[in-house]
Parts: C-alpha cells; structure tokens; sequence
C-alpha cells in the first residue's frame, strides 16, 4: 500500500511515545500522517491538512480534548476517535454527543485501532461540515424518479410514520428529514430490519463497531455505554415519549427491539 493512499490522519496526542506509536500505526495501515502535541495546534493541522481521520487525546496541556473536538467539528466531518486513560461514563457520553465516531482507553491494542477505523472508513459518510459526525442526508422527494426506484428496490423500510432508505442511507419522520449520525443510522436500521425481534446490546456493539467485533469478540461495558448514548440520541432526535414508545423498546437486562406497529 502507498503511503497517503486512504488520505490523511492527524494524531493529537501530548505524549511523545503514545504519539510516535499512533504515527507509526497509521502509517503502516496507509495514511500520510500529520500529528500536534496540543489541542490548539491540532485544530489548526486538522484544518491545514484537511484530514480524513483524527485521533484525539483527552488529556491535552492546554484545552482539552471535548473542546477540541468541538472546534474541529465546525469545519470536519473528520472520523474522530478519541482516547483517554479515564474509564468513565461521562467521558464516553460526552465524546459521543460532541461529535467523536469512537471512544478507545488507554492502554489500546494497535491492532483493535487499525481495525476501528477501517470499520468506520468502510461505512458511507455524507452531510454537512459543522454537524456533530457526519447528518444523514435527506430523502428523496415523494413521488420522484429517485423515490420510486428505491422503493421498486425494496430499499425503504417503514414503521410508524418513519421511512428508512437503505440505498440512500436517509430517515425521515413523516416526511421530515432526521439528521442523524453513521452510528444512530446503523443501529435504527438494524432495530428495523429485525422487525421486533430483540438485538442485544452486544449486538449492537458489533454493528456499530464492523467486521473487527466477531461473535467471539470480547464485549467491554464500555462498548455497551456507546451503544446506549447512541440509542439515547436516537430517541432525542426522534422526540421518542419513554412511556408510549413509537420506535424503540428497551428490553430490559438484555437490549432494544422495535415497538409494533401502530395504524397510521
């Protein structure tokens, strides 16, 4: 693989060894890589170099790492994985709802981050720059050329007033448009396409996290924290009322599956 050939990572990260190992890890997997000891440096390299995948420590010397994510996210629909030494929820939710497409603790394995990331990288990303991660992009117009040929495909799943098209990778709420997330997209239309059948939350870690996280793979509380931020999301953006759920159920101690259907 030539270097440079799956574009552009920058590594902000204030320790020169955990640097040097994450220069060296995207490197090998075919990024040319840039890298800044601080946050204020890295947004400005981010913004340079136009990235294509950002790695991003918590802990920097100056601001920290929410803020920098925040920063970047008003010019880069970048992929964003953030890493800390912390294994707390609140720093999980945080990174998640600021806009961060992953959350890794430290010590990682260079292995398990070169496969995140090629995870994400696999994964269509389309939207705006200054969402927090990547909005999916409206529906076709009813009744268009465009909306017909998905549904001739079979591409829309519907429930409840939502339509989901698989081919254009957009949701829409009674014909408004919902701006979610690659992750918050993954998971409703697995939820849809399972059509009540309950999805464990290990389930669900392993559509958002890809192809790395196989049936024998280790599931971390952490993993599951995500997915929960990001079915928490999900209702936020779908104004979901807990008591009278319209989409999503939570099956509790063990996950989510979708509401039945309602008469329109």
């Amino acid at each position: 693989m030539v270097l440079g050939d799956l574009g552009v990572a920058v590594v902000i990260e204030d320790d020169d060894d955990v640097r040097n190992l994450l220069d060296a890890v995207l490197q090998q997997a075919g990024f040319e890589v840039h890298s800044a000891a601080t946050g204020r440096d890295g947004v400005d390299v981010a913004r340079l170099r136009q990235a294509n995948v950002i790695t991003l420590d918590v802990g920097l010397p100056d601001i920290d790492g929410f803020e920098v994510l925040r920063r970047i996210r008003q010019f880069s629909d970048a992929y964003v994985v953030m890493l800390t030494g912390r294994n707390e929820e609140l720093d999980t939710i945080t990174a998640l709802q600021g806009g961060a497409d992953d959350y890794i603790i430290k010590p990682f394995r260079p292995r398990e981050l070169r496969a995140r990331i090629s995870a994400m990288m696999r994964r269509p990303r389309q939207g705006a720059v200054g969402e927090p991660e990547a909005p999916v992009g409206s529906p076709p117009e009813p009744g268009s050329a465009a909306a017909g040929s998905a549904r001739r495909a079979g591409t829309v799943l519907h429930h409840n007033g939502l339509a989901l098209d698989t081919e254009t990778r957009t949701v829409a709420l009674r014909g408004t448009p919902l701006g979610l997330t690659r992750s918050e997209f993954d998971l409703l239309h697995e939820l849809l396409r399972g059509t009540g059948a309950v999805r464990t939350r290990a389930d669900l870690v392993r559509v958002v996290r890809g192809e790395y996280y196989r049936e024998d793979t280790y599931i971390s509380e952490a993993d599951e924290r995500a997915v929960e931020v990001h079915i928490g999301n999900l209702r936020r953006k779908l104004r979901e009322d807990p008591q009278d759920p319209r989409w999503l159920v939570t099956v509790r101690g063990v996950g989510y599956r979708l509401a039945p259907k309602r008469a329109e």
